[in-house]
């Protein structure tokens, strides 16, 4: 496969750094995309096909590089190649690492994992667009060919960065992809912002949890000639959730939309009242879509709230089936599954399970999902008993249930009882 730049093709940036090409990677509506090197370290460059090269992509892009990117989730556009001798021009990025996986792969089974990581890949493109949105920029383009993630860990990758609009700048010429545009884009009603940002994210969150779009059941495929009408009535004036609790007509059709009916019933009831919420109400009522703190939250509970069963299955945590009084049940061997203790933070619930990491998150309520403030232990002296080592930097207090308060210093650990109570610097937490 050729493309417009030939390999050992020499590029000299506009901070002078110099490119070589070595070979193109593939290539968009926008422009072709090469993996290029610089000394001996590897980057991408997109570089745009004559129509795209504008002097207004150009100045979006200036603005992009100027601001620099919301975190490292973003591959964001570090600086632009614009030869003396040429109309077209084109931009550096981050490399993606080859073991970053699309949601392509993930509908076409080439990638499993688990439960666990889906919620991180979830959280983590979540905080992704939460700080580009604080940032006063908005994505304008959000789809499942614009992440990539880590199947092993959940990191993510976003890409495609460079339609990039800022507040105070006119919005892009980029609408958004067809399926994933708000349905008041798809009417021709609205422009980009953050509140169709928002539906985007609903959509790509759908599909990375049930493999299925939000809109696409029977109705879908009734539908014999996928044409511009079709699609507007589809996604634009009379869009139907399949899950709609009151309207049935578009529910998934078997052995078309199989994925959705199977994932449904597995994920906590939340997380299915989060999706019914963005997709009834959120359809035609922007200002009430979910927004990134809300999925955040969600997210990070579902991720403390693992449960395994004695099959090697994993399930998530359900509060509300556990407030019916119903079992916890494996979706893979149908033996029920017994709840850890766990502990109530504020919003935030995590199940202590052996080897259970106590988040900056779950004290702090700042979504640190990295740094470990506890752990849950066995005692050495007592392998009944366990507790939660303090890996913080400072003092917890312990509380019994007579209300006496024992401290608890660094290192030291306090035991895991039924409505004893662990006072945090910020917070207070207490064991169910």
């Amino acid at each position: 496969m050729e493309g417009q730049l030939k390999n050992g093709t020499i590029l000299t940036s506009e901070s002078g750094n110099k490119y070589e090409v070595v070979s193109l990677l593939g290539a968009g509506g926008q422009g072709e995309v090469y993996d290029v090197k610089c000394g001996s370290n590897h980057y991408a460059l997109k570089w745009y096909f004559k129509g795209s090269a504008t002097e207004r992509q150009k100045k979006i892009l200036e603005t992009i590089i100027a601001k620099g990117s919301p975190d490292e989730s973003f591959l964001w556009p570090m600086e632009l190649i614009v030869p003396a001798k040429s109309d077209l021009y084109g931009y550096i990025m981050p490399l993606r690492p080859k073991n970053y996986k699309s949601i392509v792969d993930l509908m076409k089974k080439r990638v499993n994992p688990s439960f666990y990581t889906l919620c991180r890949t979830a959280f983590n493109l979540t905080r992704g667009y939460q700080k580009l949105h604080a940032m006063g920029a908005k994505y304008q383009d959000i789809s499942f060919g614009n992440l990539f993630f880590n199947p092993d860990n959940g990191d993510v990758l976003i890409c495609d960065n460079d339609n990039v609009s800022f507040d105070n700048s006119k919005p892009g010429g980029v609408l958004g992809t067809p399926g994933f545009m708000a349905p008041e884009i798809v009417r021709g009603e609205k422009r980009p912002s953050k509140d169709t940002d928002r539906y985007s994210l609903s959509v790509l969150l759908f599909y990375l949890f049930m493999v299925n779009h939000p809109l696409e059941g029977k109705l879908e495929a009734s539908i014999r000639c996928m044409d511009m009408a079709a699609r507007v009535k589809l996604y634009g004036t009379d869009p139907v959730f399949i899950f709609d609790p009151n309207n049935k007509t578009n529910r998934p059709v078997k052995g078309i939309h199989d994925n959705a009916t199977i994932y449904w019933p597995l994920y906590p009831e939340k997380l299915r009242q989060m999706f019914t919420k963005a997709f009834t109400v959120g359809l035609n009522e922007p200002s009430k879509r979910i927004t990134e703190p809300e999925w955040m939250t969600l997210f990070s509970n579902m991720m403390s709230g693992m449960l395994q069963c004695s099959c090697g299955a994993q399930l998530f945590y359900d509060e509300d089936l556990e407030a019916k009084g119903v079992a916890h049940t494996c979706w893979n061997c149908g033996k029920a599954v017994q709840v850890p203790n766990k502990i109530i933070i504020g919003k935030n619930r995590v199940l202590l399970n052996q080897n259970t990491k106590l988040l900056h998150h779950h004290v702090y309520d700042d979504f640190d999902m990295d740094t470990v403030v506890g752990s849950v232990v066995q005692n050495p002296n007592n392998p009944a008993l366990w507790g939660i080592r303090n890996e913080d930097k400072v003092n917890w207090t312990y509380q019994k249930a007579d209300g006496t308060q024992i401290p608890v210093a660094a290192g030291r650990t306090a035991g895991i009882a039924k409505g004893v109570k662990i006072i945090f610097p910020e917070s207070t937490g207490e064991f169910k």
